[in-house]
């Protein structure tokens, strides 16, 4: 849910939209995406408020979104030259958040970096949101452009949370710049291409592009986001799907308070009026998620936490259009909307293997939020530092012994053993219904500061996540209690077994 203006990060709304290889299209998330989430003009009525906004129908709402517009940063990037037929250090094969930042901190060091992506200048699509302290401590402040001194949380019509945690909006173009402004600084070369093949030698890898183009690497890392399209994996995929589609929009006006941001909004009030959708709702609830910026401009975002299989778009859609009517916001125009599709847990690739991954291709989603960005740039300098050590460590470290040291400090046994517990916690949240996310939802948000922060921000390891887990089962209503001993008796034996087979 930072996740891209994430999709939660929730605001961080993950698309493979970069760096993507040809295999992209038989991935699980595309096709997910083709067969499950396409949406066409569902030509219902349109119904016109006062000053001209449309309201009341879901066609009638997409009848406002604008044509997608691709905007580039204005930068002469320095364009690597195949005749040179020079062995680049490092290839990094995408050009979102994670690529970039790894491609900036690895030539920080003097290492020569080659970045391929179809789009290098193009600014990232989606927007992202994240807690103020997570980029606080990663010295990003300057790329907020919009921050709330703390959030909202309505478990239902009764209760309410108030999150004393500022929260902020990622702007997209300044922290794309400052970083493609470091890289070029630092000497990085740029394709604009696909890749579409890998060769991998004993100490070298040959990435054969789109154009025809050959990139040879010592290392290669895989930032493609969830097409996985050079990180390999070697068990059933079969993950949970948080959807969510959200707008950028100016209304007449909007209920929220523009000082606090709105996680979560769990009532379900406006679906009084339709039944069998209410129903739907139950079973598999969705909230909505909002980031007011003024009296009259808002994010708005209606999402599945996570369901297997994910919800279809024009549910969620519909979902949206009977909120909004309820909570009289009309809609005068539509700046962007976004459709979020984010898969979470699974297995993690095969570890080690001869690419090295980051991000979604690397199974860094957090299982049971889908806040993804935050966490991913942390470990950029993880990644980034393994390999400066390992090339110029004199060891004469290459090929797969190289990507081996890489992946053991990305995936070291204490963070695989907290994503087992995430995994756990969305094992449980994929089988409750709307009240048992509300009463699930109610007992977190009373937990110590320190244990629902660490939690959303991956900083609890395994020790204090079974205290977590203990103090939000002393914070859980008997029934609540009831139904994760029931619901999550299973998951937790596959958790356990699961941790007793992983080895370091």
């Amino acid at each position: 849910m930072d996740t891209l203006l994430k999709t939660p990060n929730k605001l961080e709304f993950l698309h493979p939209l970069h760096g993507y290889s040809e295999k992209v299209s038989y991935s699980t998330s595309s096709k997910f995406q083709n067969q499950e989430l396409r949406f066409g003009p569902r030509k219902l009525h349109l119904e016109w408020g006062k000053f001209g906004c449309l309201r009341a129908s879901s066609s009638a709402l997409l009848e406002l979104v604008p044509e997608t517009k691709r905007e580039n940063l204005d930068f002469e990037l320095p364009l690597y030259d195949p005749s040179k037929g020079l062995v680049v250090d490092l290839a990094v094969v995408g050009g979102g958040p994670a690529g970039l930042a790894v491609a900036q901190q690895v030539s920080e060091a003097g290492l020569s970096v080659c970045s391929i992506d179809p789009s290098p200048k193009l600014i990232w699509p989606n927007n992202y949101g994240v807690w103020v302290d997570e980029f606080e401590a990663m010295d990003l402040l300057d790329c907020l452009d919009t921050t709330w001194s703390g959030a909202v949380v309505f478990i239902d019509d009764q209760s309410k949370k108030n999150l004393d945690r500022p929260y902020g909006r990622v702007n997209r173009k300044q922290l794309k710049s400052k970083m493609l402004q470091k890289c070029i600084s630092n000497g990085v070369k740029f394709h604009q291409a696909k890749v579409v093949k890998i060769i991998h030698e004993e100490a070298k890898s040959m990435l054969i592009c789109s154009d025809g183009v050959t990139v040879q690497a010592s290392v290669v890392l895989d930032a493609t986001g969830f097409s996985r399209c050079l990180v390999q994996y070697d068990k059933p995929y079969n993950p949970g799907y948080q959807v969510a589609y959200g707008i950028l929009a100016e209304v007449e006006e909007h209920p929220f308070d523009v000082d606090k941001m709105l996680f979560m909004d769990w009532r379900d009030s406006h679906l009084d009026s339709n039944m069998e959708l209410k129903e739907r709702n139950s079973k598999i609830p969705t909230f909505l998620y909002a980031m007011p910026f003024s009296s009259n401009r808002i994010f708005l975002e209606e999402t599945s936490l996570v369901a297997r299989p994910g919800l279809p778009m024009k549910d969620i859609q519909e979902r949206m259009v009977a909120r909004l009517k309820h909570l009289g916001i009309n809609v005068k125009s539509i700046e962007e909307d976004e459709h979020c599709v984010i898969p979470m847990g699974g297995p993690l690739p095969v570890l080690p293997q001869r690419v090295v991954g980051i991000g979604g291709t690397a199974g860094m989603v957090h299982p049971s939020t889908g806040y993804m960005v935050a966490r991913t740039l942390a470990a950029a300098p993880i990644v980034a530092n393994s390999i400066v050590k390992c090339l110029d460590s004199g060891r004469g470290l290459s090929g797969n012994k190289l990507s081996a040291e890489v992946w053991k400090d990305l995936w070291p046994i204490q963070r695989r053993r907290q994503r087992e517990f995430f995994c756990f916690g969305m094992d449980i949240l994929l089988k409750l219904d709307l009240p048992g996310t509300r009463r699930f939802f109610d007992a977190f948000f009373d937990l110590e500061p320190h244990y629902w922060h660490g939690f959303l921000s991956s900083r609890l390891f395994l020790p204090e996540l079974l205290f977590f887990g203990l103090s939000l089962f002393s914070h859980a209503s008997n029934r609540s209690r009831f139904e994760i001993m029931a619901k999550g008796t299973l998951p937790l034996v596959n958790m356990i077994n699961n941790l007793v087979q992983d080895e370091d």
